[in-house]
């Protein structure tokens, strides 16, 4: 299991980030991997359950994010069995009248499908993927 955590202070509401991240429509605007979102469902612990296409390595990925932890405000966790295996926990904090945002990843690299050798260009790719989609969040929350 491959691990990425980044944090961002973003000047925004923690109300108005939480409800933005928990629509997972939103994610194709600024995570510029995610190609798409759709079969949009209520989970039963809270949050949304959908369908995603993702590009990796220049691969389509196709899976199914389901929410497992769902704390309004403050915590969302949600993993994927299929396609990429990962585990995704978002946590919200106040900070300094804006919203700190920790985001916690865990996956697999699909090894099969990308091979030993693109392992290593592959996280370090994941990890500025997740950086820029932070960063993007920001942007958005921001103007």
């Amino acid at each position: 299991m491959v691990k990425v955590k980044k944090h961002i202070d973003i000047d925004a509401p923690i109300e108005k980030v939480f409800d933005y991240m928990a629509d997972p429509q939103q994610y194709v605007e600024i995570w510029p991997s995610m190609v798409e979102v759709k079969n949009c469902e209520e989970s039963s612990h809270g949050g949304v359950d959908f369908d995603w296409v993702y590009k990796m390595g220049g691969m389509p990925f196709k899976g199914r994010s389901k929410v497992v932890e769902f704390v309004e405000n403050e915590r969302s966790v949600s993993v994927n069995e299929e396609g990429i295996r990962s585990k995704f926990i978002w946590e919200y904090k106040p900070h300094n009248g804006g919203t700190a945002v920790d985001l916690n990843v865990e996956y697999t690299v699909p090894m099969p499908v990308l091979g030993k050798l693109a392992e290593k260009v592959i996280v370090k790719l994941n990890e500025n993927e997740a950086e820029t989609l932070l960063n993007n969040l920001k942007a958005v929350m921001e103007t």
